[in-house]
């Protein structure tokens, strides 16, 4: 049977809670099964509030006292929490429960990883903790006690005691449950200090197991980075005497921002050059920015409630883009971003999942930390910052500093604060957070050689711009947007005549005309993706070839090529074409180029995924084959590989590095293009090449991309041996051997691999990393995945199944997988839809995977 019918939770109906909080104390009693929390919270009523209600959140408690200044109380207990009457005036509430963190597989709140205690607060964790007001905008200072017979005690804020067997902590910042965090257990750290723009000197430290001190320095480097690049472009100072960092095995996330206390999943924050690639470093770098910099925007200024999420996150990606430009290549960190955004954020507003930016209503908070929330809310800041320019975006966030610090705030506050500063109405700017969906923006041209009304002479030649939003669940109808449109023009000789402008459109059909032109010219459109839109254009593949030859855009050349390699493939599934030849010899020339940024380079090698190719072919009326999208794009690889023969060796060349190894952007794009060399000569030599890679490499990188190839072209059975033999030791290691057998691997052979590993000894399909590595590779291998015969779709939903008791919040997540399921054949159709029902029809099945398979099904 099923649990009682999900509440849905409403924007429109926010209230302030009764009560607000001035501080709180808490003392844990750690046992594995036992834990004893302890609070002791002052109370007062809330003047802002319509009612002062005293409804405190609690699951999974066992209540063993509690009591109102002094006097013992039985509240009237609920799943969901306690109720009780309360005083009209202020009181202090003390609360003493019973948890049993060795217990907790759902890795929220107090949780064991490897005899570590550790904590994920957000979003709605600490009422597994204790009973309390667990929302966003109930902030207060925090005291914490630990006791507990590990040797290591760690909490937020700054120690102010220890002894044997226990640690104090206090954090003078106000903060919400969410941001709370404690971690014990046996840990080593790895130290450093960073002083600060006034000259106060923070403790650093990486905390991990012992054994993996010998992976932090980078991770440390990354830290201090931050610390400085934040200083520099925001004028955002560190505020405690120490940041702690934690490196955890078992974490349903990336990392979590927690005041002072960073608690990590290891895969983020451990690397060397012999266990981690050039992509983990990378990662690495960006996340410890990403949750460093929440301390002001996330932390100090945090959200009202979680319908405000994009505030803190999106903003927060906006930044931690911002650094990846600065410390690496800003034109290709740009082309990742996008290319991420179109691979996870597109489907997601072009299906049953799709919502705004800032949702209007949701069952389970969990299920909106999504690519729509991050991803596309980063690029909602990122035009908000392209209209009103530099100058007016740095004075704009000072202001929302200087305003909102210590606040809970919302969009509106955000906007104002730009209104403020630069005197704009962002009424229509605002309904990026309110509309959901792509909006598709058609482009069309006029030439007028001699237009009569020019004051100077030559020819007038304008742009017409009509947007459009599909509908979207909930959303049938949507209003024109404001969209930054930066152009630029070229004439035929390819040199720029109109340099990069920012046309602003704001209706639905609008024209921009461009006079004293000598001769048509060629547009370069959307540069540097200024606008998350689908771009509709008629184009020639003579424009689009000249585009990659002559733009001075990196953005826009990329994304000429992109667009080549896109209809060649179209034309090659759906009319049996051969490629692009113009196409072909235009990137080869672009390859030779050695003024290019080798890793510039190795991007435009890509081709676009499947799952892309899968959308145009469904949006063009064609159903998507993934058998013959598959085949297509390796016709083009083998024929890429033969008509760049002589090519290849010159290029593999300067791929190669012969310095010792470091993770820069430098040694990076050169190993990038090397293994983008490495794909198309295995397809020549039948891994030869691949093979003496994979012996010699004396880093990561090039080890697993030989691997990779090795996979591909089946002659894996030998290495695949050797590396584990190497590394069955390491567990992330470990995570890229099971994941590259099934990612890599030809189609036929996805589901049988993934069947196999997930009966490997090594299997822990209790932890979210391995289970990712395994199930979360299978459904991105498209065509192994979407197998004719439905055994993808089955094996996958038989773990989902299995893994919902547990962890509800990965399988939740893991269920996106099918949200593209309508525009395959109606046989897969069919399929999958029996496999979601049979997801649905579960019996407890969680609220978390409940609310997404009936997202996916449309109910």
């Amino acid at each position: 049977m099923k649990d009682a019918a999900p509440t849905t939770i409403y924007l429109k109906d926010y209230t302030p809670f009764g009560w607000q909080v001035s501080d709180v104390h808490l003392t844990f009693r750690l046992a594995p099964n036992t834990t004893r929390v302890v609070s002791k919270i002052h109370f007062a009523p809330n003047p802002e509030a319509p009612a002062q209600d005293f409804f405190l959140h609690g699951e999974q408690l066992k209540l063993i006292r509690a009591a109102i200044d002094g006097v013992d109380v039985t509240p009237d207990l609920t799943d969901e929490g306690l109720r009780c009457a309360v005083p009209d005036g202020p009181f202090l509430w003390e609360c003493e429960v019973e948890i049993a963190p060795a217990e907790n597989t759902a890795l929220e709140g107090l949780y064991m990883s490897n005899g570590m205690y550790c904590t994920q607060c957000e979003a709605e964790g600490f009422r597994k903790i204790t009973y309390y007001p667990d929302r966003p905008d109930v902030m207060s200072v925090f005291t914490v006690r630990i006791e507990g017979d590990v040797p290591v005690l760690l909490s937020n804020g700054n120690p102010v005691g220890t002894g044997d067997g226990f640690a104090e902590w206090h954090d003078p910042w106000p903060k919400p449950a969410y941001l709370f965090a404690l971690v014990a257990g046996d840990l080593v750290n790895f130290p450093d200090s960073f002083t600060t723009m006034t000259g106060r000197k923070v403790e650093l430290n990486i905390w991990v197991r012992p054994g993996d001190e010998g992976k932090c320095a980078f991770g440390m480097e990354a830290l201090k980075t931050s610390m400085k690049w934040d200083e520099d472009v925001y004028g955002r100072e560190y505020d405690l005497d120490i940041f702690n960092i934690v490196a955890v095995d078992d974490f349903n996330m990336g990392a979590m921002e927690n005041k002072g206390l960073n608690v990590f999943n290891s895969s983020a924050v451990l690397a060397s050059p012999e266990t981690s690639t050039d992509a983990n470093f990378e990662r690495i770098e960006s996340i410890i920015a990403h949750e460093y910099f929440h301390n002001w925007t996330g932390n100090r200024i945090t959200c009202r409630d979680w319908f405000q999420l994009c505030l803190k996150e999106g903003l927060t990606v906006f930044r931690d883009q911002q650094f990846t430009a600065d410390v690496r290549s800003a034109p290709v960190a740009r082309i990742e971003n996008v290319a991420m955004l179109r691979g996870r954020q597109f489907p997601e507003d072009q299906g049953p999942l799709a919502h705004p930016v800032r949702p209007e209503s949701f069952q389970e908070i969990n299920n909106f930390y999504t690519a729509t929330v991050y991803e596309k809310g980063a690029e909602v800041i990122g035009m908000l910052k392209t209209l009103v320019g530099d100058e007016a975006y740095a004075k704009a966030l000072d202001l929302y500093f200087d305003r909102h610090d210590g606040d809970a705030a919302t969009i509106e506050d955000w906007l104002k604060v730009f209104e403020d500063t630069t005197g704009r109405d962002l009424a229509q700017f605002k309904l990026w957070y309110s509309q959901a969906g792509t909006p598709r923006v058609n482009v069309t041209e006029d030439w007028q050689p001699e237009a009569p009304d020019q004051v100077r002479g030559g020819g007038r030649y304008t742009l017409t711009f009509t947007q459009s939003s599909p509908p979207t669940p909930g959303q049938e109808e949507k209003a024109p947007q404001v969209i930054p449109m930066a152009v630029g023009l070229l004439n035929p000789n390819g040199d720029e005549v109109v340099p990069t402008r920012v046309l602003e459109i704001t209706e639905g059909t609008q024209s921009f005309s461009f006079d004293g032109l000598a001769s048509r010219p060629v547009p370069s459109i959307n540069r540097g993706f200024s606008a998350p839109v689908v771009l509709e254009r008629e184009s020639s593949p003579e424009e689009r070839a000249f585009l990659l030859a002559h733009d001075s855009d990196p953005f826009n050349r990329w994304e000429a090529s992109r667009l080549l390699a896109r209809e060649s493939l179209i034309a090659m599934i759906t009319d049996n074409a051969g490629p692009d030849e113009a196409w072909l010899d235009g990137l080869q020339r672009l390859l030779r180029d050695r003024d290019l940024d080798p890793a510039f380079r190795a991007m435009m090698i890509g081709v676009p995924s499947d799952s892309e190719l899968a959308q145009v072919l469904f949006e063009r009326g064609v159903t998507p084959d993934p058998d013959a999208i598959y085949a297509a794009k390796e016709t083009l690889a083998q024929v890429r590989a033969e008509r760049w023969a002589d090519l290849l060796p010159s290029l593999a060349a300067e791929g190669t590095v012969d310095a010792a190894y470091q993770p820069d952007a430098e040694q990076s794009g050169k190993r990038a293009l090397g293994a983008a060399v490495l794909y198309l000569t295995t397809r020549l030599d039948g891994g030869k090449a691949a093979q003496a890679q994979f012996e010699s490499a004396d880093n990561m990188t090039l080890q697993l991309s030989a691997l990779a190839q090795l996979v591909r072209a089946g002659k894996d059975e030998a290495a695949l041996a050797a590396f584990e033999a190497q590394w069955r030791g390491d567990r992330l290691v470990m995570d890229k051997w099971f994941g590259l057998q099934v990612g890599a691997t030809t189609p036929e052979k996805v589901v049988t691999r993934a069947e196999t590993l997930t009966i490997h000894p090594a299997f822990d399909w209790k932890n979210p990393n391995r289970f990712r590595s395994v199930l979360g590779a299978m459904a991105m291998n498209h065509a192994g995945f979407h197998r004719k015969d439905g055994a993808g779709y089955r094996l996958l939903t038989d773990w989902l199944i299995r893994l919902d008791d547990l962890n509800p919040q990965t399988t939740a997540r893991m269920c996106s997988t099918f949200q593209t399921w309508k525009r395959y054949d109606s046989d897969r159709q069919a399929q999958i839809r029996t496999q979601l029902e049979r997801l649905r029809d579960k019996p407890k099945l969680s609220r978390d995977t409940g609310e997404m398979v009936a997202r996916i099904l449309g109910n």
